[in-house]
């Protein structure tokens, strides 16, 4: 995107807030930045000598919350220099001098971490039985009972302490070098639609534009800058997928995606059953759907360039940045003022940086950087309705994070199975306001079917997506895959996920490569649809009792890590071992297409 497209679309939608990280430190070049990080080694240093190899001893003196707390210390001032140096990469990756800051800062922190690496593994050599007796004699040290708890599934994978230390200092060297890689390079791509350079956000934004013609010139261009560049990117992906192997058969793992299941507090066998129930879903789902949308637009199939493309009924105004403020906080409120409330200082405080820029990362975020400080959240934000929903799910993570900050830097780091919760929970409430004020039949029938989209995009392509790396890290197991072979994968997966209504264009096979969540954290992508049929499951409850569901819905978001999933649900009567559980969320993404079909033109 040119300089003068960017400032034109910042003045269209009004003034767009954009971040002041003055909150962390000054700048880069800072004394303060520079004073943290000198008192970060100081900390470092003296954790080791303080606690590296006492850990037994303190616990069975009562002392271990000690070094915790110290822990804690040194966790809040690395997370805030850590944070500060990707949050001022991110609004421009592509400038060198801030890729080098990030660079050297990560450095410094892997550095720095690997003093303390004992830590956990010291805490895993414990007995049980003495844990226990201090957990009876302290209850601040009980509060990290689930922690621990967590800590200990981890015990059986844990390698020797130098090959923990080799693992961890090669990681500058190793994925952390190729995420970086692939960030500059997205970031830095170009895309010529209708003879216009455009940027990632741009021309993907363009694949929801109603004149078919640019829909179909942004999704040409897309396939072209891709297959242009499918040699870097099937090389990140065969280096990363042989990197997480390594890992796992040094550590012991049996499946692919055990590791992700274990720093999500969740267990195996209940992914399998949200991946089997979504699967087994796709006919009366997205299957069904895509059918009666092409029904729609007149066509027999629909190209791919069209799958998100808006109704010819569809509310396609642009909307300026305060009339999606107002309409996000007021859904908020009209929930509970409170959570208004919560939300209300990400808008007049730097907390929010909006506008599409050259060399900003792509998508959308919400960084919780650390207890002390505040969320920071990232959009690219272009006026539509889909930007709206996009700034009432980030700030719903963010709104989540303020609310577990006060469990302190350990505890306040929530699963990222629960993390999707308030940020989709934010969504529906949105939405289902947006949707009261509809009287229109036709833009009623339009935002009904815009929503069916968007929960088809977060269940059934998430789990695509989680289908599709199994293959791709199962594959890659017997051997470096070419291009052609990934494609062969992707095209597949979608075949199977979207069904014969959407045409699988020419480039469309290499559109795998610019998903970041393969690349940045492998089988992340299920969590979005464990959020969603999760939210679809208390919105439900919600819906038939509203009395009280407020107060308990507040106390599972300040409970941030403290509690098991398990635990968290169980005020609401859910149970995500139970199959019924997933059936109930799908069940209402099949009530809503019902709802399409009975009212359809």
């Amino acid at each position: 995107m040119t300089e003068a497209s960017s400032q034109k679309g910042h003045n269209q939608f009004g003034a767009l807030p954009v971040w002041d990280l003055s909150d962390l430190y000054p700048g880069k070049d800072s004394k303060e930045f520079a004073a943290a990080l000198d008192e970060a080694k100081a900390l470092a240093t003296q954790f080791e000598t303080n606690y590296k190899g006492k850990l037994v001893e303190l616990t069975k003196a009562g002392k271990l919350v000690e070094a915790i707390k110290a822990s804690e210390q040194l966790g809040d001032i690395s997370g805030r220099i850590g944070s500060f140096s990707f949050l001022q990469y991110a609004q421009k990756s592509t400038d060198p001098d801030r890729a080098k800051f990030m660079g050297d800062t990560n450095e410094e922190l892997t550095n720095l971490s690997t003093k303390v690496l004992f830590f956990e593994l010291e805490l895993n050599r414990i007995e049980d039985a003495d844990l226990e007796a201090a957990f009876a004699g302290d209850p601040e040290l009980a509060r990290y009972r689930t922690w621990f708890a967590e800590l200990r599934k981890a015990k059986p994978y844990q390698l020797d302490d130098k090959l923990e230390e080799l693992f961890h200092d090669k990681s500058v060297t190793a994925y952390s070098a190729w995420n970086r890689l692939f960030d500059e390079t997205l970031s830095s791509l170009q895309f010529e639609v209708d003879g216009e350079i455009l940027n990632m956000e741009s021309t993907l934004h363009l694949l929801s534009e109603k004149d078919d013609k640019k829909r179909e010139a942004a999704f040409k261009a897309l396939g072209k800058t891709l297959k242009d560049n499918s040699r870097l990117f099937t090389h990140i992906t065969n280096v990363l997928a042989k990197d997480k192997e390594i890992s796992d058969r040094w550590r012991g793992y049996e499946d692919i995606a055990d590791s992700r299941h274990m720093a999500n507090s969740v267990e195996r066998e209940v992914v399998d059953a949200l991946q089997k129930a979504v699967t087994e879903a796709y006919p009366r789902l997205s299957h069904r759907y895509y059918k009666m949308k092409a029904k729609w637009f007149g066509k027999d199939k629909l190209n791919a360039w069209d799958r998100n493309a808006p109704l010819p009924t569809s509310d396609e105004r642009t909307w300026d940045w305060d009339s999606a403020v107002s309409t996000v906080l007021e859904a908020y409120g009209k929930f509970s003022p409170e959570l208004a409330e919560v939300a209300r200082p990400f808008f007049n405080s730097g907390w929010i940086d909006a506008p599409v820029a050259e060399g900003k990362l792509s998508g959308a975020f919400a960084h919780p950087t650390v207890p002390s400080a505040h969320p920071y959240l990232m959009l690219n934000y272009m006026g539509r309705s889909r930007d709206i929903m996009t700034l009432a799910h980030e700030l719903g993570h963010g709104v989540h994070q303020r609310l577990a900050a006060a469990q302190g830097p350990i505890l306040a780091n929530t699963p990222l199975t629960l993390a999707e919760t308030a940020s989709v929970f934010g969504e529906m409430l949105t939405f289902r306001s947006l949707l009261d004020k509809t009287t229109d039949p036709q833009q009623r029938f339009a935002l009904l079917s815009s929503k069916v989209e968007d929960m088809l995009n977060t269940v059934v392509r998430q789990i695509a997506f989680y289908t599709f790396e199994r293959r791709v890290h199962t594959a890659r197991r017997q051997g470096e895959l070419r291009t052609e072979e990934i494609n062969r994968i992707w095209l597949d997966v979608q075949a199977e996920s979207l069904g014969d209504a959407i045409i699988a264009n020419e480039g469309y096979d290499i559109f795998w490569a610019y998903i970041p969540h393969f690349i940045h954290s492998p089988f992340y992508v299920y969590a979005y649809a464990f959020g969603d049929c999760l939210v679809n499951s208390l919105y439900a409850q919600y819906e038939k009792a509203s009395e009280g569901f407020a107060e308990r819905y507040f106390e599972l978001l300040k409970a941030g890590g403290s509690k098991h999933h398990s635990e968290l649900l169980a005020p609401f009567g859910l149970d995500a071992k139970d199959p019924e559980f997933w059936s109930l969320g799908l069940s209402m993404i099949e009530g809503l297409i019902d709802e399409l079909e009975a009212t359809s033109p």
